[in-house]
């Protein structure tokens, strides 16, 4: 039973089947138990997932639908290409069974047919957790056939149901590597629902999406580890050793404190060191949580969108492909059930989107490029100083020059030694931080919106304004993705 923060669980059931049927009673009931055997094998709603083709596809729609399950179709052609392959009567009767799926995908709008048909049902394999096979056994008698669909999904190791068409027996293949369920979308829902003040749902998203993003939101920016202040924290250990012994060499200490210090400076740099792997738990929840956070934010944004963008449409990402597959399929049934108009949708998706997302990104520049100025001005005085000193003594030293005490002690032994290091310390503090890239992105970003601005503001119909939209969103996505890249590279060294 879910909650009002929770994302239900979705498995997706594929189809492959011959045109040509020995025994449609008998293969019902063989497709039925099927599909009632997957139901109770995995928790969570299953819904089907087939072309709409004479045979096996009907047959597979018409037991889906019996037993309660939605139903998402895949077509290899536009609708007024595929009747093509259709007597007008028999048409009249696809369109019907079209008229009863959630969702309808077209996968070419070009190219050949044998490709088209190819492309389909392999895409049907890739959407699916289980594939189910009406197939006799014999190579395919055309490109994209049954035989060409069972061969992809074996080469995938996908879980298959292979019912024989000629006798109706059922043999199961990989059904072991079935996900019962998606650990991470679990972890996410088991997150304790909050309720942040001041917070809106200016899209109209159903409560329980705009509740869990939020709490998914909450648990990032609460439990964000200061993982780049205890790097950086490491390095300025490092250096302040590194310091005590040049200070030590140049001045002549041999103080008994001296040896301690240093060494509480490295072991207090391991410390930090451990203290980072020890934690590298709450990285990998903070990271979850920032990812399906800013997925529903973007999912959220399109929600008055007359039909469902397809936002996730090419993201593989095993963190959130649980979560990104029901955002769809929620989207997808809801879409026309509140339509929104077309102004007052671009003035939310302006000031609620675009214009925050403008905000943000220069908030974030105003704060990483003073950092990055002087951590880059500190680079190039102590590298200058460095230079300098080096020089000095270079000069000093050919010529015989003779200096005060003092001087030779810190002008040609300790800094020489020590202002590299520091120059050093910067630059890792820039790397570390990530500020240099940062800023660039930041400023890349800006331009992105501000031309989104423009194009929404002059979008007078949906299908330009979607088109806008879901630019702009999969741009923000990508963003997102980068980020995600970057700290789960971090979070692996």
């Amino acid at each position: 039973m879910t909650t009002p923060s929770e994302i239900p669980l979705f498995h997706v059931v594929g189809f492959s089947g011959h045109r040509q049927i020995i025994d449609p009673d008998g293969l019902a009931k063989a497709i039925a138990a099927a599909l009632e055997s997957l139901r109770q094998r995995a928790p969570g709603e299953w819904l089907g997932l087939s072309s709409v083709a004479e045979g096996g596809d009907q047959l597979f729609i018409s037991q889906v639908r019996a037993l309660g399950m939605s139903w998402h179709a895949i077509l290899p052609l536009p609708r007024s290409e595929f009747a093509r392959d259709f007597p007008p009567a028999e048409w009249e009767a696809v369109e019907r069974i079209l008229d009863q799926a959630e969702h309808v995908r077209i996968i070419t709008e070009n190219g050949t047919r044998d490709d088209a048909y190819l492309d389909c049902g392999m895409a049907t394999v890739d959407g699916s957790d289980v594939l189910i096979a009406v197939w006799d056994g014999e190579p395919a008698r055309g490109r994209g056939g049954t035989g060409d669909v069972v061969s992809y999904a074996r080469s995938l190791g996908r879980p298959l149901i292979l019912i024989d068409a000629n006798t109706l027996r059922v043999s199961r293949e990989n059904l072991e590597k079935l996900e019962r369920v998606d650990s991470s979308l679990a972890k996410l829902n088991e997150l304790p629902a909050t309720m942040v003040g001041g917070a809106e749902n200016p899209f109209r998203a159903p409560s329980a999406i705009f509740a869990f993003q939020q709490k998914c939101d909450h648990a990032a920016s609460r439990g964000a580890p200061q993982f780049r202040r205890l790097i950086v924290l490491t390095v300025l250990l490092h250096l302040a050793a590194t310091l005590i012994a040049a200070a030590a060499l140049s001045y002549g200490l041999h103080l008994a404190v001296v040896p301690w210090l240093k060494l509480l400076c490295i072991t207090g740099a391991l410390s930090v060191a451990l203290l980072l792997r020890h934690h590298h738990h709450s990285h990998h929840n903070w990271v979850r949580c920032r990812l399906a956070a800013e997925f529903c934010r973007s999912l959220l944004a399109t929600w008055g969108l007359p039909r469902a963008a397809p936002l996730f449409e090419d993201l593989d990402m095993p963190e959130v492909r649980g979560l990104s597959r029901a955002l769809h399929i929620l989207h997808s049934r809801s879409a026309t059930a509140q339509p929104v108009p077309i102004e007052e949708f671009r003035k939310t998706y302006l000031e609620k989107r675009i214009d925050d997302q403008l905000s943000y990104y220069r908030r974030q520049e105003a704060r990483a490029l003073p950092m990055f100025n002087r951590l880059n001005l500190g680079f190039w005085i102590a590298t200058v100083l460095a230079i300098a000193c080096t020089l000095a003594y270079a000069v000093c030293h050919t010529a015989h020059i003779e200096v005060p005490e003092w001087i030779r002690s810190t002008v040609f032994y300790f800094l020489p030694i020590s202002l590299p290091i520091i120059a050093a310390a910067f630059i890792s503090m820039i790397s570390i931080n990530d500020l240099q890239r940062r800023v660039a992105r930041y400023r890349e970003m800006q331009v992105v919106l501000e031309e989104s601005r423009m194009r929404v503001t002059f979008s007078q119909t949906w299908n330009s304004l979607e088109k806008v939209v879901l630019k702009t969103e999969r741009a923000l996505l990508q963003e997102v993705i980068e980020w995600h890249s970057l700290t789960s590279f971090a979070e692996s060294h």
